[in-house]
Formats: C-alpha cells, structure tokens, sequence
C-alpha cells in the first residue's frame, strides 16, 4: 500500500482496482476556472486502464454542457476521485485516493460506446436511461494512494 505514479498512466496495483471494482460510489474533486473547489459523488465503471462516468438523466438543474463538473474539467482537467470505507471500528478504515487528467467525451466514437456498455453492465439503471446520447467523463490515473489501516481487509460493502 502507498502512493503509485507512472508514465502517462499510473499502474495501480491488482488490490486498488481490485478495492475500485468492489465499490459502488466514488466522490470526484474537480476546480473551476478561478480556482474554487467542488467534490459530487458518482458512480463509475472501469476497464482497468480508465475510469468513467455518465453524465445521465438523475434530475440536473442545467444541461448536461454546463454542470460544473464538467466546466471545471473543461477549465482544469486535474481530479481527484476518492473511494473510502468508514467504520466505527477503525481496523476497517480504508480508501483510495487517484489524481488524474479528466476528458469529457462526447457521445459516439469506440471509447464513448466501450464507456457506455460498461457503466451499462455495471449499473441496470443505466439501461434504461439514454445514456449513449450524453458526454461520459473518462479518468486517466496518474497517481494514486491506496490506504487500508493496519493492511487488513475491510469488511464487505
């Protein structure tokens, strides 16, 4: 367990993804234009090279085009996701901190449609939702810290 960092794509060892892949939610850190900061949660999928998420049809007070999330990738394409455990008993804390470069990409295109059978086969409230007609944002892991207390397993989520 520590910090991991790597050529243009950090090699995250077989437990984070392996940790990435047995969680459901994930919280991403984005900053905007002039330098203020936002964290929502979502929910991703991953091929174990990128990390994705759909901008889908949950209730939005925008467009799609002008969340914030995706203005502040746009401005700043440095993130930050985090996957954590918290328990009461703190042998069972854990988390997964990976900072990246973020692209909004837009629908069409192999990449878009890989994103979007993933999240697809990952979430089956995706296949209802017309997500194949949003942009999908796409996480490259540059660095990562993955942290389990006393490095034993943290219980089933």
């Amino acid at each position: 367990m520590g910090e991991t960092a790597g050529g243009p794509a950090a090699r995250l060892p077989a437990e984070a993804w392996r940790y990435l892949e047995e969680h459901r939610v994930a919280h991403l850190a984005t900053v905007d234009a002039a330098g203020h900061p936002s964290v929502v949660p979502l929910c991703y999928a991953t091929d174990g090279t990128a990390i994705y998420s759909a901008l889908d049809d949950k209730p939005k007070r925008v467009p799609h085009e002008e969340l914030r999330r995706v203005r502040d990738i746009r401005a700043h394409p440095e993130v930050a996701l985090v996957v954590d455990d918290y328990s009461e008993e703190w042998a069972h804390l854990a988390y997964l901190l990976i900072r990246g470069l973020a692209e909004v990409l837009a629908p069409g295109g192999d990449e878009h449609a890989h994103a979007v059978a993933l999240l697809r086969a990952r979430y089956p409230q995706y296949r209802q939702m017309p997500i194949q007609e949003r942009p999908v944002i796409r996480i490259q892991p540059l660095r990562t810290r993955f942290w389990r207390a006393g490095g034993r397993p943290t219980p089933p989520v």
